[in-house]
């Protein structure tokens, strides 16, 4: 997002071996509370890994998650005590290049079971204006059993550095965009590389771990089946938000995102691009700006005042607060889904 917020790769190293010093005088960790019994010790890098974590795992693992409830999750800072924990933990899951500073800890960590979700499925390249159907994505339900125990679980040796630079694609090699958990189809493949890494790890709960991930990806199926039907017949196809995260959802269900580029969700837009978004508007009969839950609907109210357009929440679900328009993924999903149907005249 904004680079300036992310703490350099020197300093997580560094505080790495202060967490380290920190845990050595602790008694428990965020991540081991001593009241964990022998669950695996899992820690999550943000709500999707969170999520994932405790579906599939169920009552065999103990999560953490490294980003609490209402932070933004690409402005993370990670306290040295959160870092030395993610070395006492047994398994961790993160989704690479969307928090810089929880990449470099891992890479600091040592700790074996590191699961990178973005290896669970295919990445692809968004950029911040235009997001849509251009791509084909026909076939990506098999990936995952033919890929998804075979990367992220043995150390990540070949962990690459992550880019500096930052934009809407959150330091991702290559400029892919991270966002693969708003497309329900790739986080159902993400879901059952997760599981059969879960299964590994703990052999000795691997059939509730399978059970688990079978009931999930039987949601996300359906969950995707209703985005197909819900967003088949509309007025137009065309959605206005303040944050480019939603490329593949919009690449999967035939829908074009127009982001705001070149700037977070909380800054406000260009003279140069609310025209534009006025044109498009105009041509493509989009109706309304959407805003996410966990930043300032500023940049969404300006737009609107000035192209005389509404303003609504989609939720790129990073986070789940008071605020969220659901207790889960799931439900935010779909309250996603009739925000969509809404904005896009839905018929």
């Amino acid at each position: 997002m904004n680079v300036r917020r992310l703490i350099p790769t020197t300093a997580v190293a560094g505080a790495v071996v202060l967490g380290l010093t920190a845990l050595s005088a602790c008694s428990t960790s965020d991540a081991a509370d001593g009241g964990n019994g022998d669950k695996l010790k899992l820690t999550a890098s943000f709500y999707p890994m969170q999520f994932l974590a405790e579906r599939i795992g169920g009552e065999h693992v103990a999560v953490t998650s490294l980003t609490k409830p209402g932070v933004e999750p690409h402005d993370l800072e990670l306290t040295p005590r959160q870092i030395g924990s993610i070395s006492e933990s047994d398994y961790v899951l993160y989704l690479k290049g969307i928090q810089p500073a929880v990449d470099d800890a891992i890479l600091q960590s040592g700790v074996k079971n590191t699961v990178d979700a973005a290896t669970l499925t295919t990445l692809e390249n968004h950029g911040a204006e235009g997001d849509g159907h251009d791509h084909g994505h026909e076939g990506e339900e098999e990936h995952a059993d033919e890929h998804g125990d075979e990367h992220g679980h043995e150390g990540e040796e070949a962990h690459e550095e992550h880019s500096e630079g930052d934009g809407h694609n959150h330091g991702q090699e290559g400029g892919a965009d991270p966002h693969i958990w708003l497309d329900p189809v790739k986080y159902a493949e993400v879901a059952k590389g997760v599981g059969k890494s879960l299964e590994k790890a703990d052999p000795d709960h691997a059939a509730d771990y399978k059970k688990n991930t079978e009931a999930l990806v039987g949601e996300l199926n359906k969950l995707n089946t209703a985005y197909e039907t819900g967003l088949k017949n509309t007025a137009t196809k065309t959605f206005i938000t303040t944050h480019s995260a939603f490329g593949y959802l919009a690449e999967r269900y035939g829908l074009t995102q127009q982001g705001i580029a070149g700037i977070d969700p909380e800054a406000e837009p260009t003279p140069a691009r609310i025209q534009e978004i006025h044109t498009i508007a105009e041509k493509e009969k989009a109706t309304t700006v959407f805003f996410e839950t966990l930043a300032s609907d500023r940049t969404a109210k300006t737009l609107a005042k000035d192209t005389g357009l509404k303003t609504d929440v989609l939720d790129p679900l990073e986070g789940i607060t008071k605020k969220s328009q659901g207790a889960d993924y799931i439900e935010v999903m779909e309250s996603n889904l009739a925000a969509l149907q809404k904005a896009l005249g839905a018929k």
